[in-house]
Formats: structure tokens, sequence, C-alpha cells
């Protein structure tokens, strides 16, 4: 149906959103948010490498992994983003930069 070439370009250009997004935002969800797509970006070629190139399944364990992280990392950002909150009434990055009290 669709080759590798399309599963890269949509895989370039969720990594590309997912960079726009860490790099331009100040909002600490938002970055958290271009960090899965990033994350997300990097699965979705292994995936499409591994049925298009080698036909073995080492993509798709590399992906499953990569959603393993992906859901720690979102459960662990998320509840120091919640402290963040909680000690300075704010998540924008600038403002929490500095973390000396």
């Amino acid at each position: 149906m669709f080759g590798l070439q399309a599963y890269l370009i949509v895989g370039m250009l969720l990594f590309s959103l997912g960079s726009v997004a860490v790099l331009s935002r100040r909002n600490l969800i938002a970055v958290l948010m271009g960090i899965e797509l990033i994350l997300n970006a990097s699965a979705l070629n292994f995936v499409a490498f591994s049925r298009y190139v080698t036909q073995q399944l080492d993509g798709h364990i590399f992906a499953l992994f990569i959603i393993v992280i992906a859901a720690a990392e979102a459960a662990v950002a998320l509840a120091i983003i919640l402290r963040l909150y909680h000690l300075r009434q704010t998540i924008n990055v600038d403002q929490v930069a500095d973390l000396k009290e």
C-alpha cells in the first residue's frame, strides 16, 4: 500500500514538529509533548525499517521499548511539573530555569 519512503516522510515530519515544539515552546507541558513526538517518530522509523528492509522483528522490539520508556518518562516528567507548579505557581520554562531556592 505505502512504501518505505512514505513512512520515513511521516517520521521526518513528526520529528521536525517535535523539535520545533521543544525548541520554541515555553510551557513545560508543550515541551513534554514535543519529546513524545520525537520518540514516536523514532519508533515509527524503527518499525518501517524493520518491515521494509530486514523483515525481522528487531525494529518492532525497539519500538516497544521506546513506548515503555516514553510512558515512564511522561509519568516522571508530569510528577516533576506538578511539583514545580506547586512550588513556583508557574510552568513557564524561563521562570523555572533557575532552580535555586
